[in-house]
């Protein structure tokens, strides 16, 4: 027997639904950013042998370049991340929306009036088409090809 909900808990399943858990340690779950952003600094600055800088500068420009990326990249992400997520949260949802209310619609209507063309179409074509390639069939059935090599 199937348990009946209340209102409330609907409303608890559906603002579950929105406000559901993130994982705040794998921030990727499904590598979208795989290739595209993963930089380090052996990817920007390499030193080929014979002409090394001194250890400390090297050290130093390591640190500076981690370093900064990263609190570079916090910075802004600070002060960007929300307003772009507003930005990006509502192109999506106007793509949705023209999706769901105009793109399928269209689509659907489209199909259901291209049906009858379509019954008329194939009707036309057995009616005249496949008695015509049956009969040229039936001619071109005994022609025999033969290669000789002279």
């Amino acid at each position: 027997m199937a348990e009946e909900q209340t209102p409330l808990e609907e409303r608890i399943i559906i603002k579950d639904q929105h406000t559901k858990e993130i994982d705040l340690v794998n921030r990727d779950p499904k590598h979208i950013n795989e290739d595209v952003v993963k930089v380090d600094f052996e990817d920007v600055i390499a030193e080929p042998v014979g002409t090394y800088s001194f250890d400390g500068v090297w050290k130093t420009s390591y640190t500076t370049f981690t370093v900064s990326k990263y609190w570079c990249y916090r910075l802004l992400s600070a002060i960007l991340g929300i307003p772009l997520a507003v930005v990006w949260g509502f192109l999506f949802a106007l793509i949705s929306f023209c999706h769901i209310w105009a793109v399928v619609p269209c689509i659907k209507s489209y199909l259901i009036e291209i049906q009858c063309v379509s019954r008329i179409y194939s009707l036309c074509i057995h009616t005249f088409c496949d008695p015509f390639f049956e009969a040229l069939s039936k001619i071109c059935s005994n022609v025999r090809v033969a290669l000789r090599k002279e």
